[in-house]
Order: C-alpha cells, then structure tokens, then sequence
C-alpha cells in the first residue's frame, strides 16, 4: 500500500505509507480516568482491611507492651541459664519476639484501615457484585459491614 492510495481504514489502522504504526489509540475521557483512579483506591482499602482481619488470630491480641514484657523475660532467662539446650531455646525465642515486634510495629492502625474500608466497601460491593454473606464469611464483623452501609440479605 502508498501513502496516495491510502483510504480511511489505512488511517485507523495505523498506516503511513509502507509503515505500520501500530493501533489508534483513542483518549481516555477524564472521567473513565477519574473511574480507574476510584476503582484503585477502593481496591487497595478493601485488600488492606481484609489482609489484617485475615492475619488477626482469635483471643487475646499480641500488643507491643506484652512482646517487650516477654522479651525482657528472655533475655534475663539468657543471662542466668547455664544449660546450653536451653540458651539454644531462649536464643530461637528472642528471634521470635524480635520478628514479632518487628510486625506488630508495620502493621497500620487498625481504626485508620478499618474507617477506609467503611468508606468503600459500599461501593466496591455494587460495583463487584460482592453480598453481605460472603464478606461476613470472609471474616468481616457484622457492625463494620452496617458501619459501611452494607445491607444484611436473607441468604446465609
């Protein structure tokens, strides 16, 4: 194909000349930007609150305080324990307490992601098509899904 015997399907394809330029690309409206930008958003608030409910193990919660308490414990164990099977074992807990408190202090605070999911659980939902039952089977609190405005359905 030339450039003078080029029609109108030469120049939505991309040809110019001999040349193949690749597909048109048409531009995306701000609004369908403004779309994905929300679409993201609510995305990463969702995956945030379910990986910490996920990760949350039932009964009493692992605070910084009680990590420090077991880890000054460990370490004096350390200093008075002669049996070297047992410093060996005291030793592996304080790698232990010390990955932990390394997490316990990544992990964001619960409220702030909690009140991000509130805000675009509702949305994401209609928008997924994801029922009350199935976040309620994820794990997620029946007072945080009312907080978001998720109604209750009859299926269980």
């Amino acid at each position: 194909m030339n450039a003078a015997s080029c029609d109108l399907s030469c120049a939505i394809i991309g040809v110019v000349g001999r040349k193949y330029l690749g597909e048109i690309r048409m531009a995306m409206s701000q609004e369908h930007k403004d779309a994905l930008a929300r679409g993201r958003k609510e995305s990463r608030a969702i995956k945030a609150y379910l990986k910490t409910i996920e990760s949350r193990k039932p009964g009493r919660p692992v605070t910084k305080d009680s990590l420090n308490s077991r880890l000054a414990t460990v370490n004096n164990k350390l200093e008075t324990t002669d049996d070297p099977l047992k410093r060996l074992d005291l030793l592996q807990s304080r790698l232990d307490i010390e990955e932990a408190l390394e997490s316990v202090e990544e992990v964001a605070n619960l409220d702030e992601i909690e009140g991000d999911f509130v805000a675009n659980a509702s949305a994401y939902s209609q928008r997924k098509g994801i029922s009350y039952t199935a976040w309620r089977r994820f794990g997620v609190p029946a007072a945080v899904l009312k907080k978001a405005g998720i109604p209750e359905t009859r299926r269980r």
